[in-house]
């Protein structure tokens, strides 16, 4: 009697119940700037007020212009993502204090609120098409006798 077996079996329909779907990673991610706004009120300089922003201003909105693509992503695409969710975060960071320093508006508020903003709207729109899903990276394609292999 193996009773291993049923555990590994059960723990496998938990994981499979509680999947991470597009909507909740959009959801989320739009949630993120709202949290990091909202951990602006706490007092002092606590990591419970600095960790939230600074997770959010590094990967929020890049994260809700790069994921959830409409078809998903292939292997080499997911990776692609991942190493652009950071410098694209950034880069919409940099514009968003940049055009508050123009109007001479910035604040710590302001900043994460237009942040926050433009994360929400982002993840309610599909992805930014990237390279490497347009062009099926890293899927191997099973060739046949008619692709140019043997007799």
């Amino acid at each position: 009697m193996n009773t291993a077996g049923s555990q590994d079996t059960d723990h496998s329909e938990e994981t499979r119940g509680a999947r991470v779907t597009p909507t909740h990673l959009r959801v989320l991610v739009a949630a993120s700037g709202w949290l990091a706004l909202a951990a602006t009120a706490l007092p002092g300089p606590s990591p419970l007020r600095w960790i939230p922003v600074l997770l959010f201003v590094l990967f929020g909105p890049g994260c809700a212009a790069l994921y959830p693509q409409p078809r998903g992503l292939a292997a080499g695409a997911r990776l692609e993502a991942a190493a652009l969710v950071a410098p694209v975060s950034l880069s919409l960071g940099v514009l968003a204090a940049t055009s508050l320093f123009l109007v001479e508006g910035f604040s710590t508020t302001a900043f994460l609120a237009s942040l926050a903003v433009l994360t929400t709207v982002t993840a309610a729109l599909p992805g930014l098409p990237l390279p490497a899903a347009r062009r099926g990276a890293a899927e191997r394609v099973k060739r046949g006798p008619a692709a140019g292999g043997g007799t």
